[in-house]
């Protein structure tokens, strides 16, 4: 048996491979089977309606951008949902994530043993099915094998997908009829709305990839240019075959149809077109079914991280690098799926467990935004904040009412559930600081929480940016960081600091203070307006202390009307000549930083000045 352990999950994957698990996931069911269907609903129109589910993933798609840059950790969703909201919206947001990309995936497999139809024109049910496990279990090894065999297997396939689709749609440009877009609403406005929520899953699939942040190489990077190339050539390309496939297809065959792109390629191309279509058809569902339970996957793996599930979901092959146990159980709940449910059933189901997902995503940054956490640094900024976020909230409440009955019961009974798991197993259990009571301690002005998210974040920037800490990150990390809150003169500044930190380098506080007293008549040590860094020789052998205050009141240094509110001060040995102007260096290029006085300034206590120092951009020592 392999050995396994709960280990981190290794950055292997580049853009190349974001952006084809995000345009796998994309191109699937959702534009090879689904146009039939939503067009039996809404007519021609399904065009706008796919236009318009495409224009409704815009705020999450920022939303999620913005959150996985900033915490880039299995799990994804999630994750950054727990870490902003508290545990419980954490259990509820992972279910809802869980299922939601099974429940896509399961309809990829469908998708797979449907189109037996085109071999086998009275293919029974059982057929399709059993068709479609025996794809999830080969999907499963896969997976487990290797996320990086995965993602290459990925970059093929969706490359050789895109070929194709660009031949069907040059092609199907010059035979559209335009009777076949007469009459363009043949049911109204309201349906294509209605069809916009069924829809809505096709580009559910982008958000994928959020769950992968943790084996992305440069995250900050390459995830948002992966998910945003993804969308603009995925959502153009959707459009337009869906337009080809109106225009060419007679309506009474396309209304209800499970391979609609498999009847155009057929009057593109004859039986050739038609092999051709079916062809790029399973190579979707392919890319589905391989990214969904890969990214699927990590949900559990997160969630047992955080103590919200057993232990054994977060176990990771030492050999493989991958979530075994997770993938297994993912995929047996997608065989299950399969087995239960028919086709509008489960995209229904799975659009709404979606779009509850997104209301919470939208949450997420706003509270991430107004906790006001210093080292919550996401490097993509969401566009429209928070207007767009205040919109899709609403708008994608309403869409979760008009799915009907079935899909709103199954997400409310998915809410219940994690409820209950939540009270009977996790409550007292559970500790996990949200950025949701950083609001609440703002609001009320009281100290309810400790640091333990602040470090966490700090600690996901610091591998997300690839920060290799030197020397002087480590006596950071050990100094003592002073915050003054009254005005005072620089002498008196020197016998406070003597008193507070003399003893710890083995002075006395005459000693220290005479010393620093003396350094500050040679020159001044105020360097820029603001910042002043005395430093001073102390006895012994390698021995070199940094001490950080900050004084927003301010000190009164002599030679500068400006007052200085930022000191570093170094204490250092004889021998430690060399660091100290290693030192020098590094504060130099921390304070030039762009917004390191507002940072500095506006930090909440001690440990998120400390922060800012450990995650500055600075050069540092191999």
């Amino acid at each position: 048996m392999k050995k396994t352990n709960s280990l981190k999950l290794e950055r292997k994957l580049g853009f190349i491979d974001i952006f084809a698990l995000a345009a796998g996931a994309m191109i699937s069911s959702g534009l090879f089977i689904l146009p039939g269907i939503a067009f039996a609903k809404s007519g021609p129109a399904v065009i706008v309606a796919y236009l318009l589910a495409s224009l409704l993933m815009l705020p999450t798609m920022f939303a999620q951008v913005e959150l996985v840059t900033a915490m880039p950790k299995a799990g994804g969703t999630y994750f950054f949902i727990e870490r902003s909201l508290g545990p419980l919206a954490g259990i509820l947001s992972g279910l809802a994530n869980w299922f939601s990309i099974s429940l896509k995936t399961a309809f990829a497999l469908v998708g797979i043993g449907a189109f037996l139809v085109l071999i086998k024109p009275d293919a029974s049910t059982f057929e399709i099915k059993l068709i479609a496990v025996s794809a999830t279990v080969l999907f499963a090894a896969v997976n487990i094998i290797s996320v990086e065999k995965a993602g290459k297997f990925q970059i093929f396939l969706v490359l050789f997908l895109l070929i194709i689709l660009n031949y069907y749609i040059i092609g199907g440009l010059n035979r559209i009829k335009v009777l076949n877009f007469s009459p363009f609403m043949p049911f109204g406005k309201i349906s294509i709305l209605k069809t916009a929520g069924l829809v809505f899953i096709s580009f559910g699939g982008l958000t994928k990839v959020a769950s992968l942040g943790e084996e992305v190489k440069n995250p900050g990077k390459n995830i948002p240019i992966g998910m945003f190339s993804a969308f603009l050539i995925v959502s153009a390309i959707y459009i337009a075959v869906i337009f080809v496939t109106v225009g060419i297809v007679d309506k009474e065959i396309l209304k209800n149809s499970l391979v609609p792109l498999s009847l155009g390629g057929k009057i593109l191309g004859g039986t050739f077109g038609e092999i051709t279509l079916s062809i790029a058809a399973m190579l979707a569902f392919i890319t589905t079914a391989n990214a969904g339970i890969m990214s699927a996957s990590r949900a559990p793996f997160a969630m047992s991280r955080d103590k919200l599930l057993p232990p054994v979901f977060g176990k990771v092959n030492s050999k493989t690098d991958t979530p075994v146990f997770s993938i297994i159980i993912t995929s047996a709940f997608i065989i299950s799926v399969i087995t239960l449910l028919d086709i509008e059933s489960l995209v229904k189901t799975a659009s709404a467990l979606m779009l509850l997902l997104f209301i919470f995503v939208n949450i997420a940054i706003i509270i991430m935004r107004e906790s006001k956490i210093q080292s919550y640094r996401p490097t993509f900024k969401a566009i429209g904040y928070p207007l767009l976020q205040i919109f899709s909230i609403v708008i994608y409440s309403f869409l979760i009412v008009e799915m009907g009955k079935a899909p709103l019961l199954i997400s409310l009974l998915l809410v219940a559930t994690g409820m209950l798991w939540y009270y009977i197993f996790l409550q007292k259990k559970v500790k996990i600081q949200s950025a949701l009571i950083h609001i609440v301690e703002r609001i009320t002005d009281k100290k309810i929480v400790d640091d333990s998210l602040t470090n966490e974040l700090n600690d996901i920037l610091l591998e997300r940016d690839n920060i290799i800490e030197d020397r002087f990150d480590k006596i950071i990390r050990k100094s003592i960081i002073i915050d003054m809150h009254k005005l005072i003169d620089y002498k008196d500044f020197f016998k406070y600091i003597s008193k507070k930190i003399a003893s710890k380098v083995s002075l006395s506080e005459t000693q220290m203070y005479r010393l620093l007293m003396n350094r500050e008549k040679e020159s001044s040590t105020v360097i820029k307006p603001g910042l002043a860094i005395p430093h001073i020789i102390i006895p012994g052998k390698n021995k070199f202390y940094i001490v950080l205050v900050r004084n927003k009141e301010g000190i009164r240094f002599p030679g500068t009307d400006t007052l200085v509110k930022t000191v570093f001060i170094l204490l250092g040995t004889k021998d430690e000549r060399n660091f100290h102007l290693r030192a020098l260096m590094a504060i130099a290029q921390i304070a030039q930083e762009e917004n390191f006085s507002t940072l500095w300034l506006n930090a909440k206590n001690t440990n998120e000045l400390r922060s800012i120092i450990l995650l500055s951009n600075r050069q540092r020592d191999s």
